[in-house]
């Protein structure tokens, strides 16, 4: 009875997290039914930065996310954001022509918050793990928001670089969020690009091999943007290019937020090693429960190889004052932002 009574809890564990992923995923579509197409947003940054702070911050000993999902469930939930992610791309590209300039540029921010904030956030996963199957996955979810380089930089460039001045993805004090989402999203595809030359080079192949991802992930990219003018016309395909936009956009704050102003010491012709103080960390379970542990940013650097599930809180790690949903809002009001980081930057340096 014991292992029967446990695969029904695992049933329904599953049932209840993929119940909530697509909840999220494709709540755009119900919110633009019932003319309300920038709830998302409200939801997004104002609903969830208030969850977490009523709950608060984690208690020592307790998990900080998702850390109690079965082996089985974590594994295969990520792997879900993709058919919903088709599902709601797909849908949003035949009823782009029947929406009005406002709700199309309300829809456009708020499938962007869902296709950035969750969809990158799972390729960001997938794109970590071992098997073909999701590395295929975090390739197809990076090419839906027009971001495919994105697989070759973060995994080959920013682990590499992080919290040094060669990074693009880390951002040195007193950069504001709207410059450093240009020089991240610029130097962030210039690099994948040299890197996959080195890589092909290094087998005696050209840069425009069709094997180079930085150019095999573009391409796809522009199928669907020329699928969605297709289906629903010039409105389907502005839809389509703002959200990616949007998603890129908010990925990149993020990354912002991520490693603000944390830099790793050189030692002699090297940097030190990464270590959990070269990442900001957000012990929210409300929020790490959305975006799959990637709060718990400091141990994903210490150990890339290890899954969301198994992320855990490091003491030594420096703490953000809010989820990533708040902190966003916080980035894109710069002086707000120079007054909450620079006294936390101080407080480490002392």
């Amino acid at each position: 009875m014991a292992p029967l009574r446990a695969h029904h809890s695992t049933m329904w564990i599953a049932f209840v997290c993929l119940l909530g992923l697509a909840g999220f995923t494709l709540m755009p579509l119900p919110w633009l039914a019932v003319g309300l197409p920038w709830m998302p947003l409200v939801v997004t940054f104002g609903l969830i930065p208030l969850l977490d702070a009523v709950v608060g911050v984690a208690r020592s000993g307790r998990p900080v996310g998702l850390q109690r999902l079965p082996e089985r469930v974590a594994r295969w939930l990520p792997r879900a954001q993709l058919p919903l992610q088709v599902l709601l791309l797909a849908a949003a590209v035949v009823l782009a022509p029947t929406l009005s300039a406002a709700e199309l540029f309300w829809f456009a921010l708020s499938l962007g918050t869902v296709t950035g904030g969750i969809g990158i956030t799972v390729a960001h996963e997938l794109g970590h793990r071992p098997a073909a199957l999701d590395r295929t996955l975090a390739r197809l979810l990076l090419v839906s928001v027009a971001y495919g380089h994105f697989y070759v930089e973060h995994n080959r460039g920013h682990h590499a670089r992080v919290a040094t001045p060669e990074d693009p993805a880390t951002a040195p004090r007193g950069m504001h969020a709207y410059r450093f989402i240009l020089r991240s999203a610029w130097g962030s595809l210039r690099h994948a690009w040299r890197l996959e030359a080195l890589r092909l080079g290094a087998r005696g192949m050209s840069v425009w091999h069709p094997s180079n991802w930085v150019l095999g992930g573009s391409a796809l990219s522009l199928g669907i943007a020329l699928a969605a003018w297709q289906v629903g016309g010039g409105a389907a395909l502005l839809l389509w290019v703002g959200q990616s936009v949007v998603a890129v956009a908010l990925l990149e704050v993020v990354n912002y937020i991520e490693h603000y102003g944390l830099q790793r010491r050189r030692v002699g012709a090297r940097y030190e090693p990464v270590r959990p103080e070269h990442s900001w960390n957000a012990d929210f379970p409300v929020s790490n429960w959305l975006l799959f542990n990637l709060q718990l940013h400091s141990d994903h650097h210490a150990h890339v190889a290890r899954p969301y599930e198994a992320l855990r809180s490091m003491p030594q790690a420096p703490q953000l004052p809010a989820g990533y949903p708040a902190m966003v809002v916080v980035a894109l009001v710069p002086p707000l932002w120079f007054a909450l980081m620079h006294r936390r930057l101080a407080a480490l340096a002392a």
